[in-house]
């Protein structure tokens, strides 16, 4: 109950944020919210986990266990597919809401630094986090440590103490009361060797620091039980769970204002749905499949989610977005463009990166995805009470049927609306899913009336220069046959984008 309150309460703030974002006093609290708190307090909470991490008993094994590479697994197909969705979903590529959220820039805006900046800015953001990650594992990792060798220390003494090991074999010089990692290990070495047929028997357990660090939770276990067991034996813990929780929020409500905003943006400007409406069933069926998470069953529904809905039609997603712009737009034109708006051109690498590098690389890792699912099983880990332990179980027969449905719904309007707009199901006089090309050139200071000469949309001043009391307005060709124009649904994107179908209107010359 108490998580299905907690979903229904997210939810309220979701809505709330979006449905008031017309109101000017909102949109100013909005800006400060996001600029001054849910921008910073993130760092601000890393940073000072990292410095009271640092400071942690065994931390340093931490920090070393993530600078020791495991090459053997290098070359595994599911490493780098979920490394790059770990970049897809760092940097929202293929969702789009970093579509949605570029629509409301300028013109003219240096797209090509801010792709840089944010790169760079979530590279150096992943090993923040990356660091206080692995220095809370290392603290944790160690006193697990140290309660395994406190136990096997007393068993040791035990055996002493009945016979069963000799205290000839042990250094005179190790004292019980308080054993040492290095005591510990010198010790267990030394009965595994003499008592080699009878070792077994005794359970002893090796107690190797290396062993609880690989032993780490993934997935949203090291957020929800690593963490917190963790931070029961900081000083002060209730202060920093407090912290560490108030920040996953933030972090979770960002990620939910991108991902809605890149589904209800669309639907307002091209379905010409109005913006409450839009929010309020995106809100709902969201609020609705969420609850499919929060029953005892629920983290099981999270990793097929997270393996089927979300990585690999996600990767399809991001190739066919790429193979659109490079092969089918064109990437000399695309380069124009970009050009055209920013008044310099892009560096000559994203003009490789985009038609030869990234194509080849998506593609062999789709190719490589797809060939490891057939060679192996789908299934999960769960938990078997009988055993006590995780084992790896084949997903059944519906699991598999829902699993498939997930991939086919989650890529299922590509098809479809190229379909749509291929065959032209819907009509031009509805005003939905219009096709639209780009117009090179630059803004008009003054929404006109073109009554012939279609070209005289392409002149006038760039966004920054004009004086215009509609600054930030700019300016697009409603449907065919108006000779009106308008300012573009979101007040800025919609400059040099015009109706492809109409008659009188040159196509673009790029």
């Amino acid at each position: 109950m108490s998580s299905l309150a907690g979903v229904c309460f997210i939810f309220l703030i979701l809505f709330s944020i979006l449905y008031l974002g017309k109101s000017v006093l909102w949109r100013k609290m909005h800006h400060i919210l996001v600029m001054y708190f849910s921008s910073v307090y993130p760092y601000v909470v890393l940073i000072c986990f990292l410095i009271r991490g640092l400071l942690l008993n065994g931390s340093i094994y931490g920090i070393r266990h993530m600078f020791s590479p495991k090459l053997e697994i290098i070359l595994e197909p599911q490493i780098w597919r979920e490394a790059a969705t770990q970049v897809f979903f760092a940097l929202g590529l293929g969702f789009g809401g970093v579509i949605a959220f570029s629509s409301y820039n300028k013109r003219d805006n240096n797209c090509q630094f801010d792709a840089v900046l944010v790169s760079l800015i979530n590279f150096f953001t992943s090993i923040l986090a990356t660091l206080v990650v692995f220095a809370v594992l290392g603290f944790k990792a160690n006193v697990m440590n140290e309660k395994c060798i406190a136990q096997n220390s007393k068993m040791i003494a035990t055996f002493m103490k009945m016979g069963n090991i000799s205290e000839a074999f042990i250094p005179q010089y190790i004292n019980f009361s308080a054993v040492t990692a290095e005591d510990y290990r010198i010790i267990y070495e030394i009965i595994k060797h003499v008592k080699q047929e009878e070792f077994s028997g005794l359970h002893l357990d090796p107690c190797n620091i290396e062993d609880e660090l690989n032993k780490a939770v993934q997935g949203t276990g090291l957020a929800f039980i690593t963490f917190t067991e963790a931070m029961t034996h900081f000083p002060a813990s209730p202060f920093w769970s407090v912290m560490f929780f108030l920040m996953l929020i933030n972090l979770g409500l960002g990620s939910m204002f991108g991902t809605v905003e890149g589904i209800i943006t669309p639907a307002v400007e091209t379905l010409k749905v109005k913006k409450e409406i839009a929010t309020i069933i995106c809100c709902l069926l969201a609020f609705c499949i969420g609850l499919v998470f929060v029953q005892h069953s629920g983290n099981y529904f999270v990793t097929m989610f997270d393996d089927y809905s979300a990585t690999l039609p996600l990767l399809i997603v991001v190739i066919l977005e790429n193979i659109a712009v490079s092969f089918i737009y064109g990437i000399d034109k695309f380069m124009e463009d970009l050009t055209d708006m920013m008044g310099f051109a892009p560096n000559r690498y994203f003009y490789y990166m985009w038609k030869y590098i990234s194509p080849l690389m998506l593609l062999s890792l789709l190719l490589a995805t797809g060939v490891n699912m057939v060679l192996h099983s789908p299934g999960y880990d769960a938990w078997v009470k009988d055993k006590a332990s995780e084992e790896f179980l084949r997903y059944p027969t519906w699991a598999l049927a829902v699993c498939i449905s997930l991939m086919v719904l989650a890529l299922l309007p590509l098809p479809v609306v190229f379909i749509i707009r291929h065959c032209n199901l819907i009509g031009d006089s509805s005003g939905n899913l219009a096709s639209v090309t780009y117009k090179r050139g630059r803004a008009l200071k003054e929404p006109v009336y073109l009554e012939g000469d279609d070209a005289s949309l392409i002149h006038g001043k760039i966004p920054s220069e004009m004086s215009s009391p509609n600054f930030g307005k700019n300016i697009y060709r409603k449907q065919s046959g108006s000779p009106t124009l308008d300012t573009a649904p979101n007040g800025r994107y919609g400059i040099g984008y015009l109706m492809a179908d109409m008659p009188d209107m040159p196509e673009s010359d790029l």
